[in-house]
């Protein structure tokens, strides 16, 4: 395959991102189920297996004594000590489909090894964005949190609804904003908040695109969850409880789901990078990836 050309492109095109996006997962499959398999799929698996495990035998307490038996204490301590694992997890894998994607776009067989080794490189930056991007959604959710309260006084609940919503837009759109945060990150090897700026400068102008191609992958993906928590209810129901069978079937498909998903928005992001960095500058990907030869 030959590298992307040159050559300046006209606009941002969703079209062509999407396209570009599966062409990549589809030719570098076996190196993405690889590295997608290590830092999400697997962790998932053990830690949803551990999950329902652990609801089962809060749900065979009685009574408000559930919530205070060892189990649901071990429960809530283990899910603290996997939110830091998976977020962890998560920076590392998207830095390797970051290198994955660009090797990939430029013609060459990406190495895992390779790729891995260039996350661990990146992490502290990668670390860094997603500590910021954390306070800042805090900070919007306590500033929702008060829009609904003030402008539902007296009883209107819709207006409660909508202010909460325009105070919280801000904060969607920022994200928009710093979505390539962590490809530039990789690619260009910026601190934090070069990364952050590079980011806001190279989205702008395609910042409701970009939302649009966010916006399918998730829609895709709710739908598909929702799928999954349908047939898991039903599997619930006909066998009166959370067995072994339905902690086995909710442990995978929860393990599948939520891997396929990091691994398409991942390279998605990739992807719009490569895009922003053709349209706004006209870089080629050999040239982008020529930064770690």
């Amino acid at each position: 395959m030959a590298a992307t050309t040159s050559g300046r492109s006209e606009r941002f095109s969703t079209g062509r991102v999407f396209s570009n996006t599966f062409s990549v997962i589809g030719r570098s499959f076996g190196p993405l189920a690889v590295i997608v398999g290590l830092f999400s799929a697997l962790p998932t698996l053990i830690y949803n297996y551990w999950n329902l495990t652990q609801l089962a035998r809060i749900g065979q307490a009685a009574g408000a004594a559930a919530f205070q038996s060892p189990a649901a204490m071990n429960f809530a301590r283990g899910t603290g000590v996997a939110s830091l694992v998976f977020l962890v997890l998560g920076f590392l894998a998207q830095a390797a489909l970051v290198r994955l994607t660009v090797e990939n776009l430029n013609g060459r067989r990406p190495s895992i090894g390779d790729c891995i080794q260039i996350a661990l490189r990146r992490f502290f930056p990668m670390l860094g964005i997603g500590v910021i991007v954390f306070l800042v959604f805090l900070l919007a959710a306590i500033v929702t949190a008060i829009a609904f309260v003030v402008f539902s006084f007296g009883g209107v609940f819709i207006a409660g609804i909508a202010g909460s919503a325009v105070a919280f837009v801000p904060a969607v759109m920022w994200l928009i904003s710093i979505s390539v945060s962590i490809p530039v990150a990789v690619q260009e090897r910026l601190g934090v908040f070069g990364s952050i700026s590079r980011s806001r400068a190279l989205t702008s102008g395609s910042r409701w695109p970009i939302f649009g191609v966010l916006v399918i992958i998730g829609i895709a993906a709710v739908l598909i969850q929702i799928v999954l928590s349908l047939v898991f209810r039903f599997a619930l129901a006909s066998t009166s409880g959370l067995t072994g069978t339905g902690i086995i079937f909710g442990t995978i498909s929860g393990s599948v789901m939520s891997s396929v998903f990091s691994a398409v928005i991942s390279v998605a992001i990739a992807v719009t990078y490569v895009e922003l960095r053709q349209v706004k500058e006209g870089t080629s990907v050999d040239e982008l990836a020529e930064i770690f030869s």
